[in-house]
């Protein structure tokens, strides 16, 4: 029995940048792991928000952007250097 695809209409990626939002929601997306791996890796080495603060010569607010995906304005400088302080290294394409 020959089992056929009736898949139809639009990727969501197509449907996303039909709909103008795209960019935002891989925006989002990115925030979202970026803050994600670095609460694993905060997690990992026993490092609380107030520490990482401390490491990074800043306020447990910004902190608190760093690691909410929904914060906006939090600059690249900010993310490489939080990165740096748990191990890991920011990397960032243009594709």
């Amino acid at each position: 029995m020959e089992l056929k695809n009736h898949h139809r209409g639009m990727s969501l990626d197509a449907w996303l940048g039909e709909e103008g939002i795209l960019a935002e929601i891989n925006a989002i997306v990115a925030k979202e792991a970026i803050a994600w791996q670095l609460q694993q890796a905060m997690k990992k080495q026993h490092i609380s928000k107030k520490r990482l603060a401390e490491m990074m010569e800043t306020s447990r607010t910004q902190v608190n952007r760093i690691l909410d995906p929904k914060a906006g304005n939090v600059t690249l400088e900010t993310l490489q250097r939080a990165a740096k302080i748990v191990g890991l290294e920011l990397r960032v394409e243009l594709v």
